[in-house]
């Protein structure tokens, strides 16, 4: 698992505006399939967040994937104020029962310069926490005023959290970037779905490693 995680660092970073930093699977996982995701993007930003969300909807579309963004399910009022857990649970129950199996979620969650450094330290157990605490956790990204101070790199992270019934909303699979001085808000969301897909597709998580022809001409 670390040698991929630097390669695929090193093969992404480039002239890429973003780079991956840490690259986790459930190890209890092999393959993973979805067929109707929940693509949300955590952000102040309205414009990106629905930019982000748009063109990620794009991408699970082109793989023949049923995919919803957060702002089409997801009102103002409901973003703009704190959640209780049990709203949170309500929230699920209520993709379950319109079929969703994943929701993936992305979020900053920190930033950096050279004088200061924010971000949310996570212990280990932080990966197996469910979407619903990941989403209490962090909900302020969205009503609350200075939640960010204006540095260079920004820190990210996306999360894909099954929500199959009989799998307890586990995680399957979560990704560090990096997004470096981010001024180029166009170029930096299409870098990092770039990125984002694939890092998926190399572990076979929703997205698939096109097959190779092994036929010989003669």
């Amino acid at each position: 698992m670390r040698k991929m995680i630097v390669f695929l660092a090193i093969l992404l970073a480039g002239c890429s505006s973003t780079s991956l930093v840490t690259n986790w699977k459930n190890p209890d996982i092999v393959i993973f399939d979805a067929n109707k995701v929940l693509v949300v993007g955590m952000t102040q930003n309205e414009e990106a967040r629905l930019k982000f969300e748009t063109q990620l909807q794009s991408e699970f579309t082109k793989q023949g994937i049923e995919a919803f963004r957060s702002v089409d399910l997801f009102d103002i009022e409901f973003t703009s104020s704190e959640k209780s857990e049990e709203e949170l649970s309500e929230v699920e129950q209520q993709l379950l029962d319109k079929g969703f199996d994943a929701i993936l979620f992305t979020k900053i969650i920190g930033s950096e310069n050279r004088k200061t450094f924010k971000r949310k330290v996570q212990d280990l157990d932080a990966y197996m926490i469910s979407f619903r605490d990941d989403y209490l956790s962090h909900q302020p990204i969205y009503y609350q005023e200075g939640y960010y101070k204006n540095h260079t790199v920004y820190h990210a992270e996306t999360s894909l959290y099954c929500i199959c019934l009989g799998k307890e909303r586990e995680l399957i699979w979560r990704g560090d970037i990096n997004i470096n001085d981010p001024r180029n808000v166009e170029k930096s969301i299409e870098d990092y779905i770039k990125l984002v897909v694939f890092a998926l597709r190399e572990q076979d998580i929703i997205f698939r490693k096109p097959l190779q022809d092994e036929s010989v001409g003669i």
